[in-house]
Formats: structure tokens, C-alpha cells, sequence
């Protein structure tokens, strides 16, 4: 009690809540708008004083963002599941020859889009395997009709991962592959394929899928276009709490050299909880339970706090649930993600959420946390701001 004394009086300005003053330097330097050390952000991960850890995480979201929470009126759009590089964590991939197997055609893709298509939509999120057999002309092709068909539709699709795939088969260097796909209509480029930058998961996980440098050195290509990007990260499956931190550091690196030297680079980061149904690792681990809510929470938290760079920390509801999404606003969320209409590799590794969400329903979940929807398009333009109104208070 006396430490705990000692530190009030030392930092009285934000002690209120503190129960553990181990944390007493890292709350200044937030209150501060200082950088956190790798040591200090692997306190935060030890520490069992949540109260001041979700406090933490507000603060460092209100310092950027106020009480506004930003989401986007999308479509997800996977167009092919056949995929020959076999990760492990993976429910979603398949063999051409499987009935399961899907391929569409740059037509069928357009068809398919004009299928689920609702007014207001605003981005086109594509990832999807990596094809044995597509040509290179295919991908461009294909955004190019996209753009044509939907000129109002913002492309966001390829992964660093499958944009190495797209330089081995064009034999073109990475650079040139994402020249090319912009030239063609390409917008931005979502973060999937990062997993965990460890070695020693990457191994286990997806030893044949882009190395982690490899994907680092991809997106900050990207950047150098004035692409900007997201970065994700799969956790809650063999990784420890430094290879967390460790991902997290490397992104904080590059996101410092982007913005010095291109003006911008990564839009968010997106902590995907690992889905174990359906997939070899859970298998091999013995593994059916998901991630903890508060496992989750922690995660964002850390992830706001320590990724001071970063504009925004997304709460993925498809992996994570609508309703823990909500509450994760009070944790450093600062963007929900989207409507998506449709979502398949989460779902075909267990995922329990529904395949999409209405705009409303995006709305309604922000207002009841007590915060102010915003909705943007693809490059985070704001499109419209949507306040609390005496009926969203009454619904509280």
C-alpha cells in the first residue's frame, strides 16, 4: 500500500485507478503521447490490472480519434478457394479437383459482385488463394473489369502474400506486380497472409506462405506508390506474448519509415483471433476452444497503446463477435470494419458470427457504446457522420 501511496503522489494527475504501480512511468508517458518500449508494452501484456490497461487504450484512442468509431460499407468477395500453398491454420483452402473448390472467371467475378451489390457500397475487399493455373493477365484483367463495370467501387484486394505469388508467375519484381495492379484500378491493399512475423511459428504455420520480410518489404513497396494498407496479425494459437509484441514492434518500424519517407502507409492493424475448427494446427494442438474475450480485449489494447503510429486498431467482428466488438470500443477500437455481405475463410474455420451486418446495425451497435459513428470509404475519407440521438440514448 505504501508503493502504491508513494506512486499516487508522484503521478496524481492519473492515479485514480491505478492498482498496479508498476505501470505508474507507462501512464505518463501515454498521458504524454510518448513512445512505449518494447519492456514496457510486455507489461502490459503481464499486468492484471485491466481496469487501467482498457483506460489506457481509450486514452491513447481519444488522443486520435475523440469518441468517433469509424466503419465502411463493403463487400467481401473471395474468387477462387484453391489454394496450393497448405498453411496449417487454414479451413478455407482447397484442391482444384475437391467439389467444394470454386474458380471464378474475371466475368463471373463482375457477376457475382453485381449479385450482391447494394446501394451505398463503397469498397470491393478481395483475398483469396493462391491458383496453381491462373495466368498473370488474370489479376489485372480483372480489376480492370471491376473499375469498368463499378467506377464508383474502390478495389481493395491482393495480400502481400499473393502478391509474391503474382510476382513468381509474371516473373515480374513485387514493385512492378503493384504498379501494373494500380495502373489497372487497384486502391489499396488489404493485410492478410502477415500470420505472426516470428521464424519459429512461421515454420509451423505457413512455411510456404511469403517470408516475413518479404511482407514487410511488399507493403512499404505499396507505400512508395501512395497505396495505403492494413496489417494484420493471427494470434491465440502457438505464439507467445513476445512474438506478439515482436509482430507488433516490426509494423511500428516500418510504419515510422513509410510515413517519413512516403507520407503514409498502414491504415490499421487487425488482430485476427485464430478459428480452431476445421484445421490441421487445431487438430495437432488438440485445440477446439477460441480465444478469451478478455484475451481479445488485451490484445487491442496493447496493440492501441503500442502502436502509437497507427492511425486506427480494428475490432473484427466476424472473429471476434458483434457483441465483443462493441465492447472492445471502450478498449482502443476506433474501426469495426464493414456490412461484408459475405465471408468464408473466417466461417470455414469455425467462425460463429454472421456472414455479414446491415449499415444500421453497424450504426446501432457503435451509438449504444456510448460513441459516434462515422462512415468512411476505403482511403478513410469521412462519407458521414451519424450522432447520438435522444432515441439512442433512450435505447441505453
Amino acid at each position: 500500500m505504501g508503493t502504491f501511496t508513494a506512486a499516487a503522489a508522484a503521478y496524481p494527475a492519473c492515479m485514480k485507478w491505478l492498482s498496479d504501480p508498476a505501470l505508474a512511468p507507462i501512464v505518463e508517458k501515454v498521458e504524454a503521447g510518448e513512445r512505449l518500449t518494447f519492456a514496457e508494452g510486455m507489461q502490459l501484456y503481464d499486468t492484471r490490472d485491466l481496469n487501467t490497461l482498457m483506460r489506457l487504450a481509450n486514452l491513447r484512442k481519444q488522443q486520435l480519434h475523440g469518441d468517433r468509431v469509424y466503419f465502411v460499407h463493403s463487400m467481401r468477395l473471395e474468387f477462387t478457394n484453391i489454394c496450393y500453398v497448405g498453411c496449417t491454420f487454414c479451413a478455407f483452402a482447397a484442391h482444384k479437383n475437391e467439389a467444394r473448390a470454386w474458380d471464378y472467371s474475371p466475368e463471373q467475378v463482375a457477376e457475382q459482385v453485381r449479385r450482391r451489390y447494394l446501394p451505398g457500397i463503397t469498397e470491393l475487399h478481395m483475398s483469396s488463394g493462391h491458383h496453381p493455373n491462373h495466368r498473370w493477365e488474370y489479376y489485372p484483367e480483372m480489376v480492370r473489369g471491376l473499375r469498368e463495370a463499378f467506377p464508383d467501387l474502390q478495389v481493395k484486394a491482393f495480400t502481400a502474400a499473393e502478391i509474391e505469388h503474382l510476382s513468381r508467375i509474371s516473373k515480374k519484381p513485387t514493385l512492378e506486380v503493384l504498379r501494373e495492379l494500380q495502373a489497372a484500378g487497384l486502391a489499396a491493399m488489404p493485410g492478410g497472409g502477415a500470420e505472426i512475423f516470428a521464424d519459429r511459428v512461421r515454420r509451423q504455420v505457413a512455411k510456404n506462405k511469403v517470408k516475413a520480410e518479404k511482407w514487410l518489404q511488399i507493403h512499404s513497396e505499396a507505400h512508395s506508390l501512395g497505396m495505403r494498407t492494413n496489417a494484420t496479425m493471427l494470434y491465440g494459437h502457438i505464439e507467445t506474448l513476445e512474438e506478439r509484441l515482436d509482430h507488433m514492434d516490426r509494423l511500428r518500424t516500418l510504419q515510422d519509415d513509410s510515413v517519413a519517407r512516403f507520407g503514409g502507409g498502414f491504415h490499421a492493424f487487425i488482430p485476427l483471433a485464430f478459428q480452431p475448427l476445421g484445421n490441421t494446427l487445431a487438430q495437432n494442438l488438440g485445440k477446439t476452444d477460441f480465444t478469451t474475450g478478455l484475451d481479445d480485449l488485451r490484445n487491442l489494447a496493447v496493440a492501441r497503446i503500442y502502436l502509437d503510429n497507427f492511425p486506427h486498431i480494428k475490432g473484427y467482428w466476424v472473429m471476434i463477435g458483434s457483441e465483443l466488438t462493441q465492447v472492445s470500443l471502450d478498449w482502443g477500437v476506433s474501426d469495426i470494419d464493414g456490412t461484408i455481405q459475405e465471408e468464408h475463410i473466417a466461417h470455414a474455420a469455425g467462425a460463429t458470427s454472421p456472414m455479414k451486418l446491415s449499415e444500421q446495425g453497424m450504426i446501432r451497435m457503435i451509438q449504444h457504446a456510448g460513441r459516434t459513428p462515422v462512415l468512411r470509404d476505403a482511403y478513410y475519407n469521412e462519407l458521414a457522420t451519424f450522432p447520438r440521438t435522444p432515441a439512442t440514448e433512450a435505447a441505453d
